[in-house]
């Protein structure tokens, strides 16, 4: 695994995604000049074969949903990035989404990993039934 480029803001984000198209991008939702789940539409329209996984210290499930919702293969928990972080790149490389285990499989597995495609945005999540 090789990093190849770094931004600090959202529209580099977008920009260096395009311009580089690589494998797996990490975004926060927090980033400057536009937000990460906007940088996260954008990339998904520009780069994509390129696979997108957050990592942010927001644990609200709503936008644990709302990035998923935008094409992202995963999302990570900063203060649990020690344990998940090299899972879920493994997990998304191969083709798997990933959400960090402490935000409750129970709830947000049920509601994040069921996805369907979205005109839009690529997946869409489902809410179990």
């Amino acid at each position: 695994m090789q990093i190849i480029a770094e931004a600090v803001d959202g529209l580099e984000a977008v920009q260096k995604s395009e311009e580089l198209q690589p494998d797996l991008i990490l975004l926060d939702i927090g980033l400057p000049k536009l937000n990460g789940i906007e940088a996260a539409r954008q990339i998904h329209e520009r780069a994509p074969k390129s696979k997108i996984l957050f990592l942010s210290e927001n644990r609200s499930l709503d936008i644990v949903e709302e990035a998923l919702r935008t094409g992202a293969s995963g999302y990570v928990v900063k203060s649990d990035a020690a344990t998940d972080l090299m899972a879920a790149v493994e997990a998304v490389l191969q083709g798997k989404q990933y959400v960090s285990p402490s935000l409750g499989y129970e709830s947000v597995g049920k509601t994040c990993l069921d996805v369907r495609p979205d005109p839009l945005y690529g997946i869409q999540a489902q809410k179990a039934q």
